[in-house]
């Protein structure tokens, strides 16, 4: 907003400081002055008043009584000293306006006064120049007094042509979608629902807290006139304000929130100078005020004013501050005061304002740094924040990386994953595609890979997210909400050389053992028809995690009907519970020293029934291995042609090694036939050469 040194210099008695003085100490007090330039003898004060003290100082009185509080100076301002009996309807020729508000929940007050014979001319100098100072067109004396008030006061009028005014019934209500109206600078526009409007019989002539309406304008024709001043519903007037894409000072006004009792004293205010520039008298007032709005009161405690500001501030200090910022004490007390707020200190809600209030005025230059006294704690640790950042680390070292999906998916989703009934679906869903909770996190990261499938040839991916289902144990409509956090991942590739199935375990093992987590074995998927993973992987290629006897996750090839959908090659996942994982690891790690002596590698392919669990076959290796068997790595597992129904042939890295001395060729193949032979006890089991 723009301000006039000239004119905020007349509502002081002593001279106020230089330009560039006052500059500084407004923005030392949360103004952002953005320009001082000289205007021939006056300078002009562009001022950046910030949303929070919007509702006070959009206004000369509201700025010039914050510069006397800041420079302790007395104001020439009294409400007070106006005759509220000149003031008083005189009776005159004209019918009385009906008033109808059809929507009061968005309107807090609405005062009007009916002036009868007025005179319209051209505005006294002053006028002229002081709007000229604030860049505005200059209209005819009656426009430009309410855009002198509002700019004063800080609270917008509107004067409509008394006679243009159908019937002089008025009705403020909300537009229906469609409508139109003719605003003063001529251009039209149509309505959304919920508009804030004034209408005659049958035509609109207001535009509510924006701009008025061409048909009800004041031209030099006009006798009399309604003088309007009312509070509106600041969120409506700022939506109305963007879907038409319009706005003027009085609607900046508005959007910001003003004191409602500031509508008598700008009619007042406005009168008073109608008489002396335009002649009239009020023949009618209206003023409809449901809710009066009371100043509050608040208890300011002296000893956490201290206590907030770190300097001890004495009790008549405070006072005069206060009173200063026109607040009224009520009561002092030995250690409190209770405090009046002014109704245009919108702002002021609790106590810490009232001390910030003070502190600023008091002069924050003055309050001296001093380092804090604490102590300082380092924080729990959270385990599962720390076991999340070390799986995280572990996944992108193997090359993944990690996405965010939304905790959504869709009715197409729906279909697509054969998702059951353990869907819990969203009441107001913000869009047709987040129709649904997730149930998994595969689902997102397989249409994670078809969008990005088509630039690279691999994808590598990984996500840690909640998931969430109707609770297993509640099946009616009832049913409780389960939600847990999972650890989910998958590997795509174009055209595959290797094995992705063992690629991709080969990676859990790796986090797995980072982790500290030992027993680790996988177990042979055998689904149920209850057994909603079903429809998600390839039963012959899909196995469960687990550690010692507890599934903790699971591991396989995805569906085939399921890429077909999608349009997408093999692709291999893992999907494990998270909050299982955790309670498995471990910093603590058994130190074995590295061996001086070298390994060598043997390859072992054992044909089973297809119930033969990996662990059966290693237990039997380590039998008769004992400590020369340093680890064992299942490579291969498969059924399929070649192979005799209802079995299976699985084939191991065996790597021996020991601690004492170089194992010659001819001692691993006899402990590997010892090895064999072990194997081959079971009549049913064949090592393949």
């Amino acid at each position: 907003m723009l301000f006039s040194y000239n004119w905020l210099q007349l509502y002081f008695k002593k001279k106020l400081p230089n330009p560039q003085k006052l500059a500084e100490l407004l923005t030392m007090h949360s103004f952002e002055v953005e320009e001082v330039k000289k205007s021939g003898k006056d300078w002009i004060f562009n001022i950046d008043v910030l949303p929070n003290r919007a509702h006070d100082c959009l206004s000369y009185i509201g700025m010039v009584r914050e510069i006397a509080a800041i420079l302790r100076k007395k104001l020439n301002i009294n409400y007070d000293s106006i005759d509220r009996k000149k003031l008083l309807p005189e009776k005159g020729n004209l019918n009385s306006i009906n008033l109808k508000i059809q929507c009061p929940q968005l309107v807090s007050r609405y005062s009007a006064v009916v002036i009868e014979g007025v005179k319209v001319g051209s505005s006294p100098n002053w006028l002229k120049k002081y709007l000229k100072s604030q860049g505005i067109k200059l209209i005819n004396n009656i426009v430009d007094l309410t855009n002198y008030i509002m700019f004063a006061i800080g609270q917008p009028l509107h004067a409509f042509d008394y006679n243009k005014v159908l019937e002089q019934k008025m009705i403020l209500r909300q537009s229906k979608k469609g409508e139109k109206i003719i605003t003063l600078d001529g251009i039209e526009h149509k309505l959304d629902n919920g508009m804030l409007v004034i209408e005659d019989k049958k035509r609109l002539i207001d535009l509510v807290g924006i701009m008025g309406g061409k048909l009800s304008e004041i031209d030099s024709k006009t006798k009399n006139i309604i003088l309007q001043a009312g509070n509106f519903d600041q969120r409506t007037i700022y939506s109305t304000s963007k879907k038409l894409a319009f706005s003027t000072d009085a609607s900046n006004i508005y959007i910001q929130g003003i004191d409602p009792n500031l509508t008598t004293i700008a009619l007042e205010s406005a009168y008073l100078l109608f008489k002396k520039l335009s002649k009239g008298k009020i023949v009618q007032k209206i003023d409809i005020y449901p809710k009066e709005v009371l100043a509050k009161k608040i208890k300011l405690d002296l000893n956490y004013l201290k206590k907030v500001l770190g300097i001890e501030i004495s009790k008549k200090e405070v006072i005069n501050i206060l009173k200063k910022l026109e607040f009224q004490i009520v009561e002092v007390q030995p250690q409190s005061l209770v405090v009046k707020i002014p109704t245009f200190r919108l702002d002021i809600l609790i106590q810490e304002d009232l001390i910030e209030e003070v502190g600023r005025i008091y002069g924050y230059d003055k309050i001296k740094p001093i380092f804090p006294v604490a102590a300082l704690i380092p924080p729990k640790r959270n385990q599962e924040i720390f076991w999340l950042d070390i799986i995280k680390d572990i996944l992108k070292e193997a090359g993944f990386s990690e996405v965010y999906n939304y905790s959504f998916i869709s009715n197409k989703d729906k279909e697509i994953f054969n998702f059951s009934n353990e869907l819990i679906d969203l009441e107001n869903p913000i869009s047709l595609l987040f129709q649904y909770l997730r149930p998994s996190l595969i689902s997102n990261l397989l249409k994670n890979v078809k969008k990005n499938s088509k630039e690279f040839d691999l994808i590598k991916v990984f996500e840690i997210g909640k998931i969430f289902k109707k609770s297993s144990k509640l099946k009616s409509q009832n049913s409780k909400l389960e939600e847990k956090r999972m650890l989910s991942g998958l590997i795509y590739k174009k055209e595959p050389k290797t094995e992705v199935f063992y690629e991709l375990k080969g990676v859990i093992d790796l986090m797995l053992e980072k982790l500290g987590i030992s027993n680790v074995w996988y177990d042979q998927y055998k689904p149920t028809p209850e057994d909603s993973r079903i429809s998600l992987w390839n039963p012959e290629k899909s196995a469960e995690i687990k550690i010692n006897h507890t599934e903790i996750g699971f591991l396989g090839e995805i569906s085939f009907e399921i890429l077909e959908k999608l349009g997408l090659g093999k692709i291999v996942a893992f999907d494990i519970d998270f909050e299982k994982l955790i309670k498995y690891v471990s910093e603590e790690h058994e130190y074995q020293p590295i061996s001086r002596f070298p390994a060598a590698i043997r390859d072992l392919a054992v044909l089973v029934p297809g119930d033969v669990k990996v662990v059966d076959i290693l237990n039997k290796v380590n039998e008769v291995g004992g400590p020369l068997v340093r680890d064992i790595d299942l490579f291969d597992m498969y059924q399929g042609p070649s192979i005799p129904e209802g079995k299976k042939n699985l084939a191991f890295h065996i790597i021996y090694q020991s601690e004492k001395k170089t194992l010659k060729s001819e001692e691993v193949d006899k402990i590997h036939q010892k090895i064999i032979k072990n194997l081959e006890k079971d009549p049913e089991w064949e090592v393949r050469r």
